[in-house]
């Protein structure tokens, strides 16, 4: 499966990606020089290009009725994710729930017949971890 990264999609994400099984060939748009390229002539010339996925972080894409007509159009798989905290911390809860589940999601859509929106779910920040002061609350095993 051919796969474009938006060019709202952050290069670091292309790094780890890069570790999916091979049969994925992933590029970036800045790797084919269509930075400022308007996103329905991205989606366009992605499906001549041979793409068969779109990821991006343009959340308003699809409130857009002429950009839901070009992602239509295209064919391509959309898969979106949302980075709804800021800086650095928001890039890292984005790319965690992207790197988390891009495999599953491209499990499901190896065996779709037709085209498939996608929608990842960002991490929440609460709750993923837990911090313990032994010293005031030793777990069993601390002795």
């Amino acid at each position: 499966m051919r796969i474009l990264l938006d060019e709202d999609t952050p290069l670091q994400l292309l790094a780890v990606l890069r570790h999916l099984p091979p049969a994925q060939r992933l590029d970036h748009i800045r790797d084919l020089q269509w930075c400022g390229k308007k996103d329905r002539a991205v989606l366009a010339d992605a499906r001549t290009a041979g793409f068969h996925l779109l990821l991006t972080n343009d959340a308003k894409q699809l409130d857009d009725p002429d950009e839901c007509a070009a992602i239509r159009k295209s064919g391509l798989h959309h898969v979106r994710y949302a980075q709804r905290h800021p800086g650095l911390k928001g890039l890292a809860l984005a790319m965690g729930a992207v790197i988390s589940s891009i495999p599953a999601v491209l499990e499901e859509l190896a065996e779709a017949n037709g085209q498939r929106l996608v929608l990842i779910r960002g991490l929440d920040p609460r709750g993923r971890f837990q911090i313990v002061d032994p010293s005031k609350s030793p777990p069993p095993y601390w002795r």
